[in-house]
This record gives C-alpha cells, sequence and structure tokens, in this order.
C-alpha cells in the first residue's frame, strides 16, 4: 500500500493518519468511517493556489465540491482563498449554509431547474455556468422577473478524448455537456448570450474528463479553447474575460497510475493561453480551474471491520467487510481499482490472495478483487486508501444500511464533521397512510 500525507506506520504496527491511530479511531467513531487527512487536504488546495500565483496571478481555483461536500470542507476551501463549484441546490444549500461567500460561488449543473436557479439568484451567486440553449433562456428570464442580471460561462465542448473511462469523458463533440465548438452550436450560444438583457456574458468553460495522466490532453484543450476565444472575437468583436479550464487531474489509486504534479499542470496551461494569446494579438483572460479529485482523492481512507471470512478451496477466499457499494459504488460503476492494507497488522506480511466483498445484497458488491493481506480474520481493521472522492459523496442507504461518519485527522486529533447516520434517520421521511394504520386495504 502506498504511504502518503501524514500516513505512517506507528510502533503497534498501526495506521496512523494525521498523528491518530486508525485501529483507534475504528473503535472510538465505529466503521465504516471515512478518514481525511486535513494537511494533505490543505496542502493540495495550496499547491494550485500557489503555482498559479507563481505562473498566472490572473486566476481562480475553485474547489468542485461535487468530489466531497460538506459543511466542514467547504469552510476549509474558504480558508485556503479558494472559490467553489456547485452542482444542485443541496451542494448550493451545503456551501450557503457554511457561510462560503456566494460571490466565490460557480454555479454548474446540464439540467438546473427554475427551484434551484432561484435559489441562486436569491444568493447573488458569482458566475452561472451555462451547459444548453434552454438553460439561457430560463435564466435570462428568471434574472428578467428580478431585476437584475447573472454573469454565465457557457459550456463548450472542445472535442479533446482525455483517454480515461468513458463514464467520465466529458469534453467530447457527442456529451450530455455543454454545446460543441465543432458543429457552431458553441458560437450560436456564444452570440445568443451577448444579445440578452439580463445576462452578462463572461466567457467560455469547459472540462473534458476526469482522472486524466497526460498533460498533452490539457495543452489541447487550452489551445482548443483559445482558439475559439479568437473565433468568439473576429465574429462577434467581444474578447472573453474569463476562461475556465475546469479539473480532472488524475491522482494514485494503484501501482500502474502515475499522477502528474500540480505545478507541472498549472505552468503548461498558462504557458499555452500566453501564447495563444500572443500569436491571436487577444488580451490574457483570468484563468479559471475546477480541481476536485486531486484535492481529497488521496486525502482519504476508509476503515471498515472484517467480518465474516469464507474459503471456497481451490477456487477464491472471500473476505466481507461492514460495507461495501453504499459508501463505495466506484468499483461496481466503473470498475475502479483501490489498494488496501489491514491498518491492526501494517507491519505483517501478505501471505494469502483473497478478495473484498461488501454486505450488500448484489453479486456485484464487491471492493477488491484479488489482493495480498496477512492472514485475516474477523476483527480486522481494513483501510481502503484514495476514498477521498466521490465516496462518501455517493453512499446511499441501499438495504437500509446507514451512511458512515467522517472525521478530520489532524495534529493528532480526530473530529468528526458527519455524524453516522441512526436507524431513525433512515425513517425520518417516511409515512404510513391513515388508512393503513387503520388497517383499511385499497380497493382496487
Amino acid at each position: 500500500m502506498n504511504l502518503h500525507g501524514t500516513m505512517r506506520i506507528n510502533q503497534a504496527g498501526h495506521l496512523e493518519i494525521g498523528g491518530c491511530d486508525t485501529v483507534e479511531l475504528a473503535r472510538q467513531f465505529g466503521t465504516p468511517l471515512y478518514v481525511m487527512d486535513e494537511a494533505l487536504l490543505r496542502e493540495n488546495c495550496r499547491a494550485y493556489v500557489e503555482s498559479f500565483q507563481k505562473h498566472y496571478p490572473n486566476a481562480e481555483v475553485i474547489y468542485a465540491s461535487k468530489v466531497f461536500s460538506t459543511m466542514a470542507m467547504c469552510r476549509l476551501v474558504a480558508e485556503e482563498g479558494m472559490g467553489l463549484d456547485v452542482v444542485s441546490g443541496g451542494e448550493l444549500y451545503t456551501a450557503l449554509a457554511s457561510g462560503f461567500p456566494a460571490n466565490r460561488i460557480y454555479f454548474h449543473g446540464n439540467n438546473k431547474s427554475p427551484e434551484e436557479l432561484e435559489m441562486a439568484l436569491e444568493a447573488r451567486v458569482g458566475r452561472y455556468v451555462v451547459d444548453n440553449f434552454s438553460e439561457l433562456d430560463l435564466l435570462n428570464e428568471l434574472a428578467r422577473q428580478r431585476k437584475t442580471k447573472a454573469k454565465i460561462l457557457i459550456r463548450v465542448s472542445p472535442g479533446i478524448d482525455a483517454h480515461t473511462h468513458h463514464y467520465i469523458k466529458t469534453g467530447m463533440i457527442d456529451s450530455k455537456f455543454g454545446l460543441a465548438i465543432a458543429n457552431g452550436q458553441a458560437l450560436m450560444g456564444a452570440e445568443k448570450a451577448l444579445g440578452m438583457k439580463n445576462l452578462e456574458f463572461k466567457g467560455i468553460h469547459c472540462h473534458i474528463g476526469s482522472q486524466i495522466f497526460d498533460l498533452n490532453s490539457y495543452k489541447e484543450a487550452a489551445a482548443t479553447m483559445m482558439a475559439f476565444v479568437k473565433e468568439i472575437k473576429t465574429k462577434t468583436g467581444y474578447a472573453c474575460e474569463e476562461l475556465n479550464l475546469g479539473g480532472g487531474l488524475g491522482i494514485y489509486y494503484t501501482e500502474g497510475d502515475s499522477p502528474q504534479p500540480i505545478g507541472e499542470l498549472v505552468a503548461l496551461m498558462t504557458k499555452t493561453v500566453r501564447e495563444a494569446a500572443t500569436a491571436n494579438n487577444l488580451p490574457l483572460p483570468k484563468i479559471i480551474v475546477e480541481p476536485g479529485r486531486s484535492i481529497v482523492g488521496e486525502a482519504g481512507v476508509t476503515l471498515y471491520t472484517v467480518g465474516s471470512v469464507k474459503d471456497i478451496p481451490g477456487i477464491r477466499k472471500y473476505v466481507a467487510v461492514d460495507g461495501g457499494m453504499t459508501d463505495n459504488p466506484r468499483p461496481a460503476l466503473y470498475q475502479a481499482k483501490y489498494e488496501a492494507a489491514l491498518a491492526n497488522k501494517m507491519n505483517v506480511p501478505g501471505e494469502e490472495t483473497v478478495s473484498i466483498a461488501g454486505k450488500c445484497c448484489e453479486s456485484g458488491d464487491m471492493l477488491i478483487w484479488d489482493i495480498e493481506l496477512p492472514p485475516t480474520v474477523p476483527g480486522d481493521i481494513l483501510v481502503v486508501t484514495s476514498t477521498g472522492a466521490y465516496n462518501y459523496s455517493m453512499a446511499s442507504n441501499y438495504n437500509r444500511n446507514r451512511r458512515p461518519a467522517v472525521v478530520f485527522a489532524c495534529g493528532g486529533k480526530a473530529e468528526l464533521v458527519v455524524r453516522r447516520e441512526s436507524y431513525e434517520d433512515l425513517i425520518r421521511n417516511d409515512l404510513v397512510p391513515e388508512r393503513m394504520q387503520n388497517k383499511v386495504a385499497c380497493l382496487a
């Protein structure tokens, strides 16, 4: 297992994160448990902010909260001087409830409802990333009713293949997101926005995908977007003030992954934009980026307690844990791969090949196939690494399992930032019709 951030093995042979013994964390807070390395979270935020300060000061780093959204995380992002990307009314509500400055919020999404847009207009969020023609019309009308102007970026599809899983590619022409440059729809969107009285067109946005290791994909995207900036200027006379190049930088999950340094990404992006602006006599736009996974992914782990162990001689040994696809659906969704270890046996060598099974009533609820672990028995604490992104945020109550707690670990102290759901929470919104209470059947 790859140790990173503040991870270390203590004298007891246990895994520590943020100076906290993870075996003790499992005992204190229960399992499954998400543990976030707060120092690493802040280190990653600062790597982005400081790299842009060095290479291109007219920039803003905004955290893509869809990967991990809690009030504490919003507070941390604000403290690190970053903006925030939200994609739903729920994420917006979380940000506002945390006290995050509304003028630093960017509202994304391919199907924002009228209610969500009205909520954002009421809060006076900083930017709307408009996805399609329908949204242009809707937002313009809602802003007119409120006698205000909404500042927008138009999301465009640059047609870049980021060489990642097809479910997390977003920059291709055939995509649910954005208006394509290649077929002229993106230019039509820009022209339409410039003519709308209650919208202020600030620039363009793209996001080419997630878990990207090849920085040339970003170089190609930046060059394509700057060429489109030139086309908008040529056709309309308007020079885009803002250029949002999205996020998607890859992280380490398993051996073979080769994440690239944040500083190298920033240097390449900014160099490409500068060169294109000079070559085409364009003003330098403000650059915006939206990192998410590369900030929180490796900073998070999940702790589980081993339950049953089933050995099928000559076939496979299954080790079942007290979580699974309810707290990490990514293996089922994308065939995502992870590394793991026994947090209470970090110095014990792996002696057997096992597969980690979840507890859900689904044959596909497998967290890891064929991993080398020390002899594993019920009660051991399994730690799965790099679970900070898209695990808590995609967690569910399937089989009426309770969603886990989340703690931030730092300086030898672990603080609860999300309570574990109770059984009472599971039925909080359930209702029983009065006729059922009176034992009256529904008559067909």
